[in-house]
């Protein structure tokens, strides 16, 4: 099954201000964020990237234009709504400090399953929709470019540490544990029994997830970028 590398977008001027976005119109990312979007192409030179698939935020939009420009034979980022940010309700566009004196925030932090956001949605309702969408773009690529396909997907930091908690088996309460920095790539392997996770939060050169040769594996159970051992794992080698 095809290889996702979710690219956190990179930092924003919410991130920057402190301000929770949400789905917040205009949020475009800073000169740093810009900075860092334009770095992504050569981290990842040399992957056969299948597709490009975006949160319809600008700041997602943003950070895979520099990509997109250095692969002309890519079709344009396909936008999914399900790979959006979290609905924050009335808590969008407050200052992180002052959310952080709400009740609410030691479920959000603690006991996440149990959390709605006032005028939005639940943090399970986000993990429900952001893993089913990246599972059935996932059996889509592998339909249309094979079970080796490496596929990106421009997304927010909540949606990816969802995705990662379900790859890893991991209870949604424990998902504020997973950390990814902007612009930052995670990579999943899927396979018919069980996806592995590659990189987590990785902010350096990722060559070493092409994938091998064919003959080279170790079943279906094999990930790219290593049959076992280190390359396996986590990490920013």
């Amino acid at each position: 099954m095809p290889t996702l590398l979710l690219v956190r977008h990179g930092r924003s001027t919410a991130n920057s201000a402190g301000i929770l976005a949400g789905w917040t119109p205009g949020i475009d990312l800073d000169d740093t964020g810009r900075a860092q979007a334009a770095g992504l192409p050569e981290r990842l030179a040399g992957l056969p990237i299948a597709r490009l698939v975006s949160s319809p935020l600008e700041r997602c939009r943003q950070t895979l234009e520099p990509l997109a420009a250095a692969r002309p034979e890519l079709a344009a980022p396909e936008l999914d709504e399900r790979l959006g940010e979290c609905h924050y309700g009335d808590w969008t566009g407050r200052p992180l400090s002052e959310l952080a004196e709400e009740p609410l925030w030691r479920t959000v932090q603690d006991h996440a399953s149990a959390a709605a956001f006032p005028g939005g949605e639940s943090l399970r309702a986000l993990s429900h929709r952001t893993v089913d969408a990246v599972r059935e773009w996932n059996d889509k690529i592998a339909v249309d470019h094979g079970p080796d396909a490496l596929w990106v997907a421009a997304t927010h930091g909540d949606v990816i540490k969802a995705i990662v908690a379900d790859a890893l088996g991991l209870h949604l309460d424990h998902f504020q544990r997973i950390s990814v920095e902007p612009c930052s790539v995670t990579a999943i392997r899927y396979t018919p029994h069980r996806p592995y996770l590659l990189r987590l939060g990785d902010t350096g050169a990722l060559s070493a997830l092409a994938p091998r040769p064919h003959g080279h594996s170790a079943g279906d159970d094999a990930v790219v970028g290593g049959d076992t051992g280190a390359d396996a794992g986590t990490g920013t080698a």
